[in-house]
């Protein structure tokens, strides 16, 4: 048979569920960039917005080099060499992962708008005198400062995706790779008690994704508390939407590490996709302002 026989000789019926949920995500994805760039930022020139419908582009293209990565490249196993197919899956690993990253750099855009607007200032009565020294500066330079704050929080994961492109494959690659495929190379672990994982992806994935990663709906449970009515509604559900969306993806690798991984399969996207689902109501409350 076409599928069973020469092509999916590892793939089962859950890896075909698990892979036909992503597919539907990256479908939501590119849908959610289509309608927040077009008729959200197209008629508000919000940066907010923008940002926003970028996000989904990078998620939407790192997660089709995830499904390459997990569904596609093992079956290419005895066609090609094993070191043609480690220098694939490390190529769509790097991408997957710098498209990750540009999704990060792309929330950090979001935070930068909704903590420093450009248009913020210090209250100031016009019958005092301009204070001396920080105080008078800031007050004279809020708007370019805003400016400084945002680019900063923008570029410090596009660096650390540049970084995921080049780190050498020693620090990188998933232990089992090695051992599946029989190739020769000196893993530079992490090593903590029996515990071993590659040093580069322990930091990228254990150290400063977590550093990342809360900030956004915690500044919307935040502002939702800092506000009232439609606005408040809108913060919420922001933050419950991209806590669940964390929560498909923290939950992909732990029920696989527990030997769950049919659970993964079905759980993790569907959270993914329900998350999607309480983002879009969340910014349908109206264009925040």
């Amino acid at each position: 048979m076409f599928f069973a026989e020469e092509y999916f000789r590892f793939f089962d019926v859950w890896n075909a569920i698990e892979m036909g949920l992503y597919f539907i995500i990256v479908g939501y994805y590119f849908l959610l960039f289509a309608y927040f760039l077009s008729m959200r930022w197209r008629i508000s020139r919000k940066l907010f917005w923008f940002f926003l419908s970028i996000l989904f582009l990078c998620l939407a293209a790192g997660r089709v080099f995830f499904i390459v990565y997990y569904f596609f490249l093992p079956e290419l196993e005895g066609q090609i060499s094993n070191i043609e197919l480690i220098s694939l899956f490390m190529m769509y690993y790097r991408l997957a992962t710098f498209f990750t990253w540009m999704g990060i750099a792309c929330l950090m855009g979001v935070l930068g708008v909704l903590l420093f607007p450009p248009d913020s200032h210090l209250e100031q009565k016009s019958s005092e005198k301009k204070t001396e020294g920080i105080k008078e500066f800031l007050k004279d330079n809020i708007k370019y400062l805003n400016y400084l704050f945002r680019i900063g929080l923008i570029v410090s994961p596009i660096i650390i995706g540049i970084l995921a492109l080049s780190l050498p494959d020693n620090v990188f690659m998933d232990p089992d790779l090695p051992v599946k495929y029989n190739y020769d190379i000196d893993l530079i672990l992490f090593t903590f008690g029996s515990w071993s994982y590659p040093i580069g992806r322990f930091v990228l994935n254990l150290v400063l994704l977590p550093l990342f990663m809360p900030i956004i709906p915690i500044i919307f449970l935040y502002l939702a508390f800092k506000t009232f009515g439609v606005l408040r509604k809108s913060y919420a559900l922001n933050a419950i939407g991209f806590f669940l969306y964390y929560a498909g993806r923290i939950s992909q690798g732990l029920f696989e590490a527990i030997g769950w991984a049919h659970v993964s399969a079905i759980a993790s996207p569907l959270l993914i996709l329900l998350s999607l689902l309480i983002i879009v109501i969340a910014n349908n409350y109206e264009q925040l302002k």
